[in-house]
């Protein structure tokens, strides 16, 4: 054999080696574990949310150069491992805290993810990051807001969202504007199921008030998923709270529409935590015997032809319904914990957690209204905002505070139906 067919064969073989490399970089699958719950009183926030992801997976595995800045949307796959695609094995919590713990454990141990999202119930959440802790494993909640989370000397939790001492600032500030507009705002009913989410934000909330001068707090209690809230709408009737504030999941937050409907109570102001107040669900089915509650958001559609817009319409195709906070602080969570695994290059656990500690995501690379996403040393975005929102016009919500960001000016009092 010549020098010549020797050479020959050596580059033919060294781009075949290069092209089998490519081939293997383009089919390298990166799976993240999601625990929603899929069935269930919160059900449907955990198909929504389900729709959310597949939304955020085209966005990453597909060019979609028309979505600006935002991070992973440039380019198909993800850059950093070869143009490597996401996979999210999504796994059902039950709305049980036990099964949320087991099923994180079957997401390491079985599926072998990379990182773990999830898991909307704030309870939920607390025990199953504890395996994740225990495995050495990203976990990262876009949306459970229980202050004790991270609290805990974790090293491997994240989370985007605003938490429960931010709702403080910014439900005092909103009822001061409201005072100042002719709203009585001197008492306030804290209405709370007895879950982490519920009695944690309640209680940093009457803590937070009562340092802000806020006097006249009324604890109102009821177990989650209830079936009958007659007692605790008859106390309210009772008490006459010039501000109901409501921390509830869907289903209790549609039993106490249709509860105060029937019992002909209208608080003078209703105030929404979020949470079920944001599920499609709750608007079809009392959104037009609760208008004028104003609620807690950080998702706004934003101009035609603007990252968020077009990403609302991606959504609405997939789903056939309007993005909402809880889906689009789903998405954005996913969207901060692929970019770490981009920038990181790799899958290994220990280089994501370094990635995801030096992220430092501007408002522009945001679907979401906050301020940047940082992280502190126990894992807290302190860059996470909020604003609010009230649904007027039958079952839309629009912004309406602070008055900077506001669609449409504050509706007082609270109409219901």
């Amino acid at each position: 054999m010549t020098l010549k067919q020797v050479t020959g064969l050596l580059c033919a073989a060294a781009m075949s080696l290069a092209l089998v490399s490519g081939a293997k970089a383009q089919d390298k699958v990166v799976k993240i574990g999601a625990i929603l719950p899929m069935s269930g009183g919160t059900a449907s926030i955990g198909a929504h949310a389900k729709a959310a992801l597949e939304v955020a997976m085209d966005i990453i595995n597909n060019a979609h150069p028309e979505l600006g800045s935002l991070p992973l949307a440039k380019n198909a796959g993800l850059a950093g491992l070869g143009g490597a695609k996401v996979e999210v094995v999504f796994a059902d919590n039950q709305g049980s805290p036990a099964t949320g713990q087991n099923q994180a454990l079957r997401l390491i141990t079985e599926e072998k993810v990379a990182a773990i999202l999830g898991a909307y119930q704030s309870g939920i959440t607390l025990t199953s990051s504890a395996i994740a802790e225990k495995y050495g494993i990203p976990f990262l909640t876009p949306e459970s807001i229980a202050a004790n989370l991270t609290e805990r000397g974790f090293k491997w939790f994240f989370r985007t969202t605003p938490i429960a001492p931010d709702f403080v600032r910014i439900y005092d500030e909103f009822l001061t504007d409201m005072k100042a507009a002719g709203a009585k705002t001197d008492s306030i009913a804290l209405v709370h199921d007895n879950t982490e989410y519920g009695t944690s934000v309640a209680n940093t909330i009457a803590s937070g008030f009562k340092e802000k001068g806020r006097g006249g707090v009324i604890d109102i209690a009821y177990a989650v998923n209830a079936t009958d809230v007659q007692a605790q709408v008859l106390q309210l009737k009772e008490k006459k709270p010039d501000v109901v504030l409501m921390i509830s999941y869907t289903s209790d937050a549609i039993l106490f529409a249709k509860t105060m409907q029937s019992l002909d109570y209208k608080p003078p102001l209703l105030l929404a935590d979020d949470a079920g107040y944001s599920d499609p669900s709750f608007m079809k089915a009392v959104g037009k015997l609760s208008q004028g509650v104003f609620n807690r958001s950080s998702w706004a559609v934003g101009p035609s032809g603007s990252p968020s817009a077009i990403i609302a319409d991606m959504y609405k195709k997939k789903s056939g319904e309007e993005m909402d906070d809880t889906v689009g602080r789903q998405m954005q969570g996913f969207f901060v914990l692929v970019d770490a695994i981009d920038r990181a290059g790799s899958t290994d656990p220990a280089k994501i957690q370094a990635a995801l500690k030096a992220t430092d995501l501007k408002p522009e690379q945001l679907i979401l209204g906050y301020k940047g996403v940082k992280f502190d040393d126990k894992g807290q975005n302190i860059l996470a905002s909020a604003y609010i929102i009230q649904l007027q016009d039958g079952e839309n919500y629009v912004s309406v505070w602070p008055k900077a960001n506001a669609q449409k000016s504050p509706m007082l009092p609270y109409k219901g139906w």
